[in-house]
């Protein structure tokens, strides 16, 4: 694979990637320690009372279920690797940091989960039962409750992180990524918790069955559910509030949080909805399911827009002077199909697994660009030099 003759960079291409670079906070630093930040004690309080009060829940079943505990702890952290996994797979633009990721997923964990929606939860069910009766609120108490409180608490981790590390939380799409997260956290402990709680069934003589059979229910439900839902959020939250890099459209903000709570808020409710009859709840899930995944496609492919823009802007004087091909940069800066299509166009395997390469060390390079603010550092030198390493690579 031979690159074509480009001219060198032009004033305007580094000016672009310059710009791009400032605009989206690609590569910024961040430092979570921040004492004298009102977020960061909000942060550590939510985080900390969440955690008192999940050790309080796990401490009266641990000694006598410890071995469901276990098993569904074991289970639901390989479905956390792997939805971790999944997303650096699709997020092959601005990459959070980790310390990001984990401060999103430590907040829907504990925080959201029992510092929020535990205590709000519990207030407004029992409200319901009062007002409307307790057979309205075992059908529909739920599905007008956990919405409002859950979706907000997960919302609330993109919100502090937006204040914790403004330099890097400045799209929509990296509210996305780090609303995904702070569901999956949510999901896990939540789905954990479940499971521990059905142990006691038929006074715990079989424990591992029982909880087992929750934990594969939760498996089989989780993706469609609290991940996709704050996903939606923490994008909605970017709008609502605006950044230096995302002009404030709180219209489309609050459609997307209240669209969440819309998906969420039916599926909590699919058995009031369906009058107790199985077929129709089994009718209304698949429904609800696609819906959710086409709602959540829908906004991904929004919110990724201008970091493909972003991507073009940084990689584009790399193309200019031919460290990277035409082709190569619009798979780069282009959607799954496009890296694909550049891939299959090899005349061969050998050839193939070069392209795959080339694209995830140019990508690597932009990374490097963007730590470095657009300057030739050690690290751009050697990222471009594994580039025309692999372009010397042989392919037959």
């Amino acid at each position: 694979m031979t690159a074509p003759s480009q001219p060198a960079p032009t004033g305007p291409a580094i000016a672009a990637r310059d710009a791009a670079i400032e605009r989206t906070g690609w590569g910024n630093p961040v430092i979570l320690w921040q004492p004298r930040n009102a977020c960061f004690w909000v942060y550590l309080f939510g985080v900390g009372y969440g955690i008192r009060v999940l050790a309080g829940i796990i401490n009266e079943g641990i000694r006598l279920y410890a071995p469901a505990l276990t098993a569904s702890t074991a289970i639901f952290t390989l479905y956390a690797v792997l939805f971790w996994w999944f997303t650096a797979r699709i997020d092959r633009y601005s990459r959070q940091p980790l310390a990001l990721i984990v401060a999103a997923f430590v907040w829907g964990g504990f925080a959201a989960t029992w510092a929020i929606a535990l205590s709000g939860n519990t207030a407004l069910l029992g409200l319901w039962g009062k007002w409307f009766g307790q057979s309205f609120q075992m059908a529909f108490g739920a599905g007008l409750t956990a919405p409002f409180f859950e979706e907000l608490g997960k919302g609330s981790a993109v919100l502090l992180l937006m204040f914790l590390a403004p330099q890097v939380v400045r799209t929509a799409y990296d509210g996305f990524i780090l609303g995904a997260f702070a569901g999956l956290g949510f999901e896990i402990i939540e789905d954990i918790s479940y499971a521990l709680n059905a142990a006691p069934a038929e006074f715990g003589s079989d424990q591992m069955n029982a909880s087992l059979h929750t934990v594969g229910l939760r498996l089989l439900t989780g993706f469609s559910s609290h991940i996709l839902y704050s996903a939606i959020v923490g994008a909605g939250v970017v709008y609502l509030v605006g950044t230096v890099a995302q002009r404030r459209r709180a219209g489309l903000g609050i459609v997307l949080v209240l669209t969440s709570m819309v998906l969420h808020g039916t599926w909590d409710a699919n058995a009031g909805l369906g009058n107790g009859n199985g077929l129709v709840v089994i009718v209304l899930m698949a429904v609800e399911i696609i819906v959710a995944f086409v709602v959540v496609i829908r906004v991904f492919n929004y919110t990724v827009r201008p970091e493909r823009e972003a991507m073009r802007a940084v990689m584009t004087p790399e193309a200019d002077s031919g460290v990277i091909t035409t082709e190569e940069l619009d798979a780069l800066a282009g959607d799954r199909k496009q890296r694909r299509a550049y891939r299959r166009a090899a005349r061969d395997r050998a050839d193939r697994r070069v392209r795959h390469h080339r694209l995830e060390a140019a990508h690597d390079l932009a990374g490097q660009l963007a730590a470095s603010a657009g300057a030739d550092t050690a690290r751009v030198r050697f990222a471009r030099a594994e580039l025309e390493r692999l372009r010397a690579t042989p392919t037959t």
